[in-house]
């Protein structure tokens, strides 16, 4: 059945009631003073349309809600239970510090050095090994 409003002029009251169509036009009794109180255009108005199987108010803003909290896409794809994607979102990682990246490259220009001392090291004893090879063959054809 659907809702009227009514206006009650002796104790100046606007009420709602429920009322088949065919009783729309006639006057209700006012619950206050229980006289005629005459129907009235509605003074607040709710409209409700469906979108994706929801019942939607309109205006419809176009966003969905999600426990309490408005969200802009529904829940697509395998969530964690009570939770949104939206509204739980994941923890960023930490940016390291400035602090952080100097140790991180000092560290690695450390290691670059190194190696590159090693290698010179290596290096040098591959030279001297064949320094010594070459010594060696040349007493070995002298004699």
């Amino acid at each position: 059945m659907p809702l009227y409003e009514f206006y009650c002029e002796p104790c100046d009251g606007i009420f709602e009631a429920l009322r088949s169509m065919r009783e729309a036009g006639e006057p209700a009794p006012c619950p206050v003073c229980n006289r005629e109180a005459k129907r009235i255009m509605p003074t607040s108005f709710n409209a409700f349309t469906f979108r994706e199987g929801y019942p939607r108010r309109i205006p419809d803003k176009g966003t969905y809600w999600h426990l309490g909290k408005e969200v802009k896409n529904p829940i697509t794809g395998p969530v964690r239970p009570n939770e949104h994607p939206e509204i739980n979102k994941p923890i960023p990682k930490p940016r390291p510090l400035k602090g952080d990246l100097e140790v991180q490259r000092e560290r690695a220009r450390m290691e670059a050095q190194q190696k590159f001392e090693a290698e010179r090291e290596r290096q040098a004893a591959i030279k001297a090994y064949e320094a010594a090879q070459a010594k060696k063959s040349k007493t070995a054809d002298t004699v």
